[in-house]
C-alpha cells in the first residue's frame, strides 16, 4: 500500500501500525480491492479500506469495456466519497451503515475510503443465498424501510435538483445512465415504453434516497446482539444513491434473493411488511408525512420498478436468471398500461 494512503489509515484511526491487511474482495471490472486493515493501538482494531485504483485494461466480466461505462464508475466512487462524508452519519442503528474515519479521493484515481470496519459490531455474516430465510429476507427490508424513511423528501430529483454529491437519480441502472444497454434491448415494446416507466419513477410526489444496488451481498448479518424483531443487518456499497422511491430498492432487493416461485407466493407478505415498518417509520421521522397516500402511490409503482429493472438487464444480459416469468409477467402489464395510454 502506497505511503501516503498508510499514513492516512493510521492518522484516521489514530493508531500506531498497521499490523498485518487481508484482501476482503477484488472490485468489479478490476478498478481496486477492500482491504480489512488491522491495526495496533489507536481507537480501532481494524478498519475497512476501500482503494480505488484505476487498472491498466479494463476487463468487464459481460464485455461493456466502454468509454462511457469507464466514466461512470469513476462518477460512482467520487458519489461513494460522497455519501460517507455527507450522509452516512445520519443513519441510525435501525439503517446501519459503516462511518467514515478518512477519503483521500483523485479523480485520476488511486482514491482510499477509511471505514469502520462492521465485524468489530458484530456483522460478521455475509450471504450469497437467503434459501427463504424468512427471518433474514425481512431483516433487510426493515433496513430498506428505516433507510428510506430516513432520507424521505431529501432530494427534490425530480425537479432537475440532485443531491449534493449524489446520483440526481440513484440505482446503478437508471436510464439516463445507459444508453449502450438501452440500444441493445431488442424488446422494441419495451424500448419505446422505457422512457415513461422512467418519467413514472422520476414524477413520484413521495421520493427519498435509494441505497442503488441493494442487492442481498451489499448486507452484512449480526450472529450477536439480535433485537426483539429479529436479526439486524448493515449495509455497505453506497457508488449508486440517489433519488427515487424505495421500492425501487425493494424489488431489485427481493429480485436478487428469491426465485421466481418465491417471488409468486411471499411478494404480496413482503411487500406488507416493508410498508407495515415503513409507515411506522415515518410517523416517527416525519409526521407531517401522509403515510396512507406514501403508501398507496409506492405500491403502484412496484411493478413500474421492477419494469425499468428488467428493460436494464435484458439489455445488459439477456439470459441473466433473474430474467423469469414474474419479472415478465409485472413488465407485460405496465407495458399494457403505458404503451396504451400513448397510442
Amino acid at each position: 500500500m502506497p505511503k501516503l494512503n498508510t499514513e492516512l489509515i493510521l492518522k484516521s484511526a489514530c493508531a500506531s501500525e498497521i499490523t498485518s491487511i487481508d484482501s476482503i474482495q477484488s472490485l468489479w471490472s478490476g478498478y481496486g480491492e477492500i482491504l480489512r486493515v488491522h491495526l495496533k493501538g489507536g481507537d480501532y482494531p481494524s478498519v475497512v479500506v476501500k482503494h480505488i485504483q484505476l487498472p491498466e485494461a479494463v476487463a468487464h466480466p459481460r464485455g461493456w469495456n466502454t468509454t462511457l461505462s469507464h466514466q461512470r464508475k469513476l462518477k460512482s466512487y467520487q458519489v461513494e466519497s460522497a455519501w460517507y462524508q455527507q450522509y452516512a452519519m445520519r443513519c441510525d442503528s435501525d439503517c446501519s451503515v459503516p462511518q467514515c474515519l478518512a477519503v483521500n479521493a483523485k479523480t485520476d484515481g488511486d482514491s482510499v475510503i477509511v471505514l469502520t470496519d462492521l465485524a468489530d459490531a458484530g456483522f460478521t455474516e455475509l450471504k450469497t443465498s437467503i434459501d427463504v430465510d424468512m427471518e433474514g429476507v425481512k431483516a433487510c427490508i426493515r433496513w430498506l424501510a428505516h433507510f428510506h424513511a430516513t432520507f424521505l423528501g431529501e432530494t427534490l430529483a425530480g425537479l432537475g435538483l440532485a443531491p449534493a454529491g449524489l446520483w440526481q437519480y440513484g440505482a446503478y441502472w437508471h436510464l439516463d445512465t445507459r444508453p449502450d444497454e438501452l440500444n441493445a434491448l431488442t424488446d422494441k415494446r419495451l424500448k419505446q415504453a422505457a422512457p415513461y416507466i422512467d418519467l413514472a419513477l422520476r414524477q413520484a410526489k413521495y421520493q427519498t434516497l435509494i441505497h442503488g444496488d441493494a442487492k442481498l451481498a451489499n448486507f452484512c448479518f449480526s450472529t450477536s446482539g439480535f433485537r426483539p424483531e429479529g436479526r439486524h443487518v448493515a449495509g455497505v456499497d453506497f457508488q449508486y444513491p440517489g433519488g427515487g422511491v424505495g421500492v425501487q430498492d425493494l424489488a431489485y432487493f427481493l429480485g436478487s434473493c428469491l426465485q421466481e416461485s418465491q417471488l409468486e407466493s411471499l411478494t404480496d407478505e413482503l411487500l406488507d411488511y416493508y410498508f407495515q415498518i415503513l409507515r411506522l417509520a415515518v410517523n416517527n421521522k416525519h409526521p407531517q408525512v401522509n403515510g396512507t397516500a406514501l403508501e398507496a402511490e409506492w405500491r403502484s409503482l412496484y411493478d413500474i420498478a421492477w419494469a425499468d429493472f428488467q428493460r436494464f438487464l435484458q439489455g445488459w444480459s439477456p439470459s441473466h436468471w433473474k430474467l423469469n416469468g414474474y419479472s415478465d409477467r409485472l413488465t407485460q402489464q405496465v407495458l399494457a398500461r403505458v404503451l396504451d395510454s400513448i397510442v
